[in-house]
Formats: structure tokens, sequence, C-alpha cells
């Protein structure tokens, strides 16, 4: 689904008239995550997650905190649920056989970087994950499932949004009132400077959480600088996607947003690609929906190759901080289970 733009609004007449139900959600969410209780993961689990619904960035930090785990000697690997994949698991991701289809596009792209398991339910994966032989594991996503003991949490948010109009869902992005869901973070990660992140920012200095700031850096260029793109995405906030190709320069034709996770038809491709020849202008999309692109075709002009992929990473201020801190987790959970 695509994220509903009141949410990222202030409070109006759709909010408001949800905001009994949001009321009754966020408080059954926020019970259930405090529930005790949670499977013992068999190596230190890290899990990487939001406070709201919709993209904030989990999988670029969830990969940069695998390099800033290899940077202090770490070996870590991937546990995550495979969202919109087939497989319900537990599979160790093969990134020459499966495809987002069988384990999701997440999956594919943290699979790439180090071993990744898949695990609709995450306990299940256990076993896989001990038979990697690695030190650490990342979790992409799961904060508000009490299923698993998690040995560190970090909070993603995206600055640029923050928590929305501060509602829970369906009212509002938030899927459990934000200080019930403070109280079980660790620290938070926030991309961006701006008023909509100072909230989060507030809150999280009263709880007493460290706050450690990132950026998402392009890859590379996508096309020539003078070209038009025709930009189209199918995750949870496609506008953030062609937020950031203005932000580095790019003048966009069209632009096209898709639910997330959009499992797309060669008959998608095909009509794009027609709209955006007719507007001379280059497809473009994000790294997270190339994999899920279908292969070309014989007698069709649908070809992979045929769209620009704008690929991001993860850039953390305190780069060392972060690598200390998850050379610390892994050394409290070594003295914690086998002092």
């Amino acid at each position: 689904m695509l994220t509903p733009a009141f949410w990222w609004k202030r409070k109006g007449l759709t909010a408001l008239l949800l905001a009994p139900l949001g009321l009754v959600y966020g408080a059954l969410t926020a019970r259930r995550m405090h529930r005790p209780g949670g499977t013992e993961p068999p190596l230190p689990l890290v899990c990487v997650g939001n406070f709201v619904a919709g993209g904030a960035g989990k999988t670029p930090t969830a990969i940069a905190l695998a390099h800033s785990a290899r940077s202090v000697g770490l070996d870590p690997c991937f546990l995550t649920r495979g969202h919109g994949g087939r497989l319900k698991g537990p599979v160790l991701v093969n990134v020459e056989r499966h495809t987002a289809r069988d384990v999701g596009d997440e999956a594919l792209l943290l699979a790439r970087i180090a071993p990744t398991v898949v695990a609709q339910r995450r306990a299940d994966g256990f076993a896989l994950l001990r038979a990697t032989g690695t030190d650490l594991c990342i979790m992409d996503d799961g904060f508000q499932n009490p299923s698993v003991k998690k040995t560190f949490s970090f909070v993603v948010v995206d600055g640029a949004v923050g928590v929305g109009n501060g509602l829970p869902l369906p009212a509002g992005p938030l899927r459990a009132p934000l200080r019930r869901q403070m109280l079980l973070a660790d620290a938070i990660i926030i991309y961006g400077d701006s008023k909509n992140g100072q909230r989060v920012i507030r809150t999280a200095a009263r709880a007493g959480k460290p706050i450690f700031r990132a950026a998402l850096i392009a890859n590379a260029p996508p096309a020539p600088p003078h070209r038009r793109l025709y930009a189209f995405a199918g995750i949870g906030r496609p506008e953030k996607f062609f937020r950031s190709l203005e932000d580095e320069g790019y003048r966009l034709a069209a632009r096209r947003a898709f639910s997330d996770h959009y499992p797309y038809r060669f008959s998608d491709l095909t009509r794009l690609l027609d709209e955006a020849d007719a507007l001379d202008a280059v497809p473009v999309t994000t790294e997270k929906d190339a994999v899920r692109l279908p292969r070309g075709i014989v007698g069709s002009n649908w070809s992979r190759s045929r769209v620009a992929i704008f690929g991001v990473h993860t850039r953390f201020s305190e780069e060392h901080a972060v690598g200390s801190l998850l050379l610390d987790i892994r050394r409290r959970w070594m003295a914690r289970h086998f002092s």
C-alpha cells in the first residue's frame, strides 16, 4: 500500500475521525511489544526497526551496520521475514538461485552483503543462523514483534517526516504511541535534520537514548545531468525517492508511485518504457525495485538494462562510535552467556 498523505501532515479531519481507532490499535500494539518472553537467539541479535509504517531506511541502515561490524572485526549475518516473498522459510538466501518472488526484495539486497536467513517466523531461522558460523545477527525489521529476544534495538527515523501527525494507525503512521515505543529502543538513528525530526530527538533525549546521525549518499549518477528522468518506485514512501533525485539536481519528466514491494509485470514495464520514450526521459528506479523487475523476453522491447538504478548507501556521522558500540554489544552478550 501507499502511505496516506494525511499521515504526514498536521492533524486534519480524516486523522481526527480515525483517532479513536488509532488509540485502540496503538494500545494493543504497545501491550504486545512490552509482553515478556521471546525466544533466545543463538548469537547477539541487533534489531533495525522503525516507529512508523512506511519506509524509513531500515535496509540501507542494516547494510551499513554490517559494514561497521566488519570494520571492528566482527562477522555479521542478517535475519529477515522476507516480506513480499513466497517462501516462508527458514531458508538461507542464494542470490544466484532465489528471486524477489521467492524471498522478497530486501533479502536479496542483504544477501549480497552477508549470509541472510529468511524466516517468516523469525525464531525458526535460529538454527540456520547458528550454522552460518557468524558472530552477530542484524535483524531487518521486527522492532514491534516480541517473539524473539533482541540484544539491542536501533530505531531508524526519517528526519524529513519524523513521526508524521503523531497518531497511531490508521489515524497516523505510528505503530504504537511514541513514548511507549521509545522505552524499548536502545538507540536512535536519524536521517536528515528538519523540524519534523526534532520531536523524536527531544523524546529520545528525555528518555536518555543515544542518537546517531546518518545520511543517504548516492552511489553513482543514474544518468547524464542534462537528461530528464522518468522516475518510478514501489517502496514505502516513493516521494522520498523522487525528492532524492531532485536533490541530486535532476529534472523529473514524470513520476510513478506503486505500492510497497509491488510485483512488476511485463505489461507495467513496457508501458513505463513507452511513456519514458515519449517524454525523451531516462527511466530510473531504486535498487529495491530493480531486483523485482522481470527479465527480458524474446519479442519484447523490455530489458532490465533499459532502466537506470539510483542506488544509495548509508553513511554514519559517528562511524567509529557505531562500530565500537557493535563490538561492545557482542562482548556484553558473550559475557552474559559464557561467564
